[in-house]
């Protein structure tokens, strides 16, 4: 299954940060690639979320279940339903001495064997971008919202 993984070292603090990746529901306000994340349902320490996205001009959907770790700076995800054979990641945040650093691993898996070869590596690369798009607009967030004294 290929796996893809992004580390950027964000100049915010590392709870500012985990406040934003928590709120997903705001991600369409501030990722150009995110369409819309619907919380379907709550409990203490997780979510169940849809999400609609767009990746290299295609549209996809899933419902994936959210596992929120506050003191240990991470959040686990997973597909339950969707567009992929396999789709599922961590957030792990880390504080550095100049500010956070953030990692975003993800997995996934088309379900089409005869074509993994072809469409593996063209969405490794898509993924990865996307991934470094979305690391770089949640520590952008989290920064603002430390500079206006929010977080």
């Amino acid at each position: 299954m290929p796996k893809v993984t992004v580390t950027e070292v964000v100049p915010a603090p590392l709870d500012a940060i985990y406040r934003v990746l928590s709120d997903m529901q705001q991600f369409p306000r501030f990722m150009k690639s995110v369409d819309e994340i619907q919380i379907l349902e709550r409990g203490d320490s997780w979510t169940v979320s849809q999400w609609i996205t767009r990746l290299q001009g295609a549209k996809f959907r899933w419902i994936e279940r959210d596992t929120f770790f506050p003191e240990q700076g991470r959040i686990t995800f997973v597909q339950t339903e969707g567009d992929l054979k396999t789709f599922q990641g961590e957030w792990r945040l880390v504080e550095v001495p100049e500010g956070t650093e953030v990692t975003l691993d993800t997995e996934f898996e088309f379900g089409i064997p005869m074509l993994a070869s072809l469409l593996n590596p063209v969405a490794k690369l898509a993924i990865r971008e996307n991934a470094r798009e979305m690391v770089r607009a949640i520590g952008s967030t989290a920064k603002d919202a430390t500079q206006e004294g929010k977080a």
